[in-house]
């Protein structure tokens, strides 16, 4: 009889996690659950305030992926920001304090960071060995993110932070607004329009963890995004086509500000340039099924309808 693999799914309540869950019991995995929602005495799936059940439940898999992190689609206050930071710290804290107690520990540990590490770039693209890293808030959590995954004492397991780009998928994601905006006639560009737009799309990311799983000699950081870059004017044009919107007004800087106040979130979303290159993954010969931003959105948009 084949061996049946368990993967542990941390934070898998959101998108992402939703639709890794599915796909992985599609493909015959066994999935097992850490988060803030756990059946008591499960064996299947722990809470995040449980380190015994957190120890027992990562015991035997061969593989953990965690997600958790609290949402940053909000305003950037320092409640929001102490919530970001703590949610991804003492979450990653938390599966090293498990593992380090494992008898059979799972061999690989992917960690989700995040390609807002780089700087604003719209000048070349940011690839994992000469990629820069940029400065203020987003940044210092993806940094602490990725240093909790460091300092983890897992010697039989490893550690790999995948930096990953904004991810569309069906039924979630970050495609929500920007559609929303084109079908209200305002999906023009956004502030000056050149920013850059990495993107993964949600099935390429579980293709991309399944293949770093397999691909043992692959370490340290892993950029998870399309080698297909846009700049912001592209991106808005892609949209309406896929929504089939025939224009949409322009949105200056000053109002994509006043604006996020209104709706309570954060103009970095949209405004910062993120110029993601998968360097590894492309020369480890990865496939992407998603590989154009223009056909993805096109192939979510029909699937919506």
């Amino acid at each position: 009889m084949n061996k049946t693999n368990t993967v542990v799914l941390a934070g898998a309540s959101g998108f992402i996690g939703t639709y890794l869950r599915a796909r992985f019991e599609r493909d015959g995995w066994t999935v097992r659950t850490i988060g803030r929602r756990a059946a008591k005495g499960s064996a299947e799936s722990a809470n995040w305030d449980d380190d015994g059940a957190i120890t027992r439940v990562l015991d035997g898999a061969d593989l953990l992926v965690n997600l958790a992190g609290r949402s940053v689609n909000c305003r950037y206050n320092a409640r929001n920001k102490a919530a970001i930071l703590g949610s991804r710290v003492a979450t990653t804290t938390a599966l090293g304090r498990g593992l380090s107690a494992c008898q059979a520990p799972p061999s690989t540990w992917l960690n989700a960071s995040t390609g807002t590490i780089y700087r604003h770039a719209d000048d070349r693209p940011q690839a994992e060995s000469d990629g820069e890293l940029g400065s203020g808030f987003s940044v210092d959590v993806a940094r602490a993110w990725e240093a909790a995954l460091g300092a983890a004492h897992t010697p039989g397991t490893r550690k790999i932070p995948l930096r990953i780009a904004i991810v569309l998928g069906q039924g979630g994601g970050a495609l929500g607004p920007f559609a929303t905006l084109a079908r209200l006639g305002l999906g023009g560009h956004m502030g000056h329009g050149n920013q850059k737009f990495s993107w993964i799309h949600v099935e390429d990311l579980y293709r991309t963890v399944r293949f770093l799983h397999k691909r043992t000699d692959i370490s340290g950081p892993v950029n998870v995004a399309s080698p297909d870059v846009v700049d912001n004017r592209e991106l808005m044009h892609l949209v309406r086509r896929a929504y089939g919107a025939r224009f949409g007004f322009t949105t200056p800087a000053w109002l994509l500000r006043l604006g996020a106040v209104l709706i309570r979130t954060d103009t970095e979303l949209v405004l910062k340039s993120r110029w993601v290159q998968p360097q590894k993954l492309l020369d480890a010969g990865f496939i992407f099924r998603q590989p154009e931003l223009g056909r993805a959105l096109l192939s979510i948009a029909k699937d919506r309808s």
